[in-house]
């Protein structure tokens, strides 16, 4: 029995180039083969896919409409044994890879020994910044975003959470009380971030819509900015859980028990540019963040 794959390249060849033996040599195969594959097709399908002419060779109407299909087939397959060739490939050359600065220093950094183990050829070319970068224009591979997703040309994978939380140092709540009701914070001093807006310099946004006005003497583009005036009792901040969760951990920082819960970020994502078949090493690396970052 033929094989029914071959059979379909044949047919799509022979179609576009209007020949059997034009597509035999397309295909590296005598025009007998290419002949036998046609009829093997058509026997098993139960219909004519060609109309023969002694000048050109043309589909017939279920040949178009089988040509349709078949282009759309092919390339799909022809996608997944690349990718599972590409499992054998040594991921190799450099990885451009664009993150904030928190998550960089404090989840991202960290991680690096363990990927560079598993791909030693591979060198990661690491920009921290604050700013929303844009990737094609800069050339970044790959960019690491936290909360929404705003640029739709982007493909994006979320590798994790990103929990908020509310917290304060003991010093602080000490002097000014512990606040029970998000409607409490308008009269504490709000350390703001200004680099969002769930959780600026202004407003400060919780679960079910609710929102309150803040103020305070400190606003700040980087999180580890505020995470350092707080824990010197400057205020209250209003923060992801992997910027804050150690200093909460080692009591240096108090979770605030609100009677509205925090806001729930969409996640952590990696973005790329939008590409039908991401590199290797790209493809490798969010894999591993998937793998390594908690849950």
């Amino acid at each position: 029995m033929l094989d029914r794959v071959t059979g379909m390249e044949v047919f799509s060849r022979v179609a576009a180039l209007g020949s059997l033996s034009a597509a035999g040599r397309a295909l590296g195969m005598s025009q007998t083969m290419v002949t036998k594959h046609m009829a093997a097709l058509e026997e098993r399908l139960g219909v004519k896919l060609l109309h023969r002419s002694t000048r050109r060779v043309t589909p017939t109407e279920a040949g178009r409409r089988y040509l349709e299909l078949v282009d759309r087939i092919l390339p799909d397959l022809a996608e997944a044994e690349a990718l599972v060739a590409a499992e054998r490939i040594e991921v190799s050359g450099t990885l451009r890879v664009n993150a904030p600065v928190s998550f960089g220093m404090r989840r991202l950094a960290p991680l690096l020994a363990g990927f560079s183990g598993r791909h030693p050829a591979l060198t990661v070319d690491l920009g921290l910044n604050d700013r929303v970068v844009d990737l094609v224009e800069e050339g970044w591979d790959v960019a690491i975003r936290i909360g929404t997703l705003t640029d739709g040309a982007l493909i994006a994978r979320r590798i994790a959470p990103c929990p908020m939380m509310v917290c304060a140092a003991p010093a602080y709540l000490a002097a000014h009380g512990v606040p029970g009701s998000v409607h409490d914070l308008p009269g504490h001093n709000c350390l703001g971030y200004t680099l969002s807006r769930a959780v600026g310099a202004e407003r400060w946004h919780f679960a079910g819509d609710v929102s309150v006005p803040v103020r305070g003497t400190l606003r700040a583009s980087n999180g580890d900015a505020l995470l350092a005036a707080a824990l010197e009792g400057l205020g209250i901040i209003y923060q992801p859980d992997f910027l804050v969760a150690e200093e909460v951990h080692n009591g240096r920082l108090v979770p605030l028990t609100l009677d509205v819960p925090p806001i729930e970020l969409p996640g952590i994502h990696a973005v790329y540019p939008a590409n039908r078949r991401p590199p290797a090493k790209l493809r490798a690396f969010i894999d591993f963040l998937v793998e390594a970052l908690p849950r």
